[in-house]
């Protein structure tokens, strides 16, 4: 009899092997695909103190920080989300912009981007999240 840890080792091996086959030895399985890193921005919008970032307001905010901070290009759609407070710990429901992209981080530009957010719109954080993903662009 298998263990189940064993077996669940095993299953993993499977998965991750899975993962890696390709004929481009990239770890995509499909024809013109790289690894790529894809970033998403969270940009809540309300503001702290009253307020809200409204549709023009983040255009202008798109088109003078972002646009140049992601030449490449992005998308953004809009979310509604939650998020606490590590500072009170108070529970914020509150819709969102989220961005989009695929391609190589520039870190420097992702960092002013956020860093530009916060103080324009008075936000506590932006919120983060890179995955590595196989993509193409054909």
């Amino acid at each position: 009899m298998v263990s189940v840890a064993r077996l669940g080792c095993v299953l993993l091996g499977v998965a991750l092997g899975g993962c890696q086959a390709g004929a481009s030895g990239s770890g995509c399985t499909l024809a013109g695909m790289s690894r790529m890193t894809e970033l998403k921005l969270y940009f809540g919008r309300d503001i702290p103190g009253g307020g809200f970032v409204d549709d023009a307001a983040w255009r202008v905010f798109a088109a003078k920080v972002l646009t140049p901070a992601f030449p490449e290009g992005f998308t953004v759609y809009e979310g509604l989300g939650q998020w606490q407070n590590p500072q009170d710990g108070t529970i914020t429901r509150e819709r969102s912009f989220v961005l989009e992209r695929v391609g190589v981080v520039n870190v420097a530009a992702v960092e002013a981007a956020m860093a530009a957010y916060r103080t324009q719109f008075k936000q506590v954080s932006v919120g983060r999240l890179t995955t590595e993903a196989c993509a193409g662009f054909d």
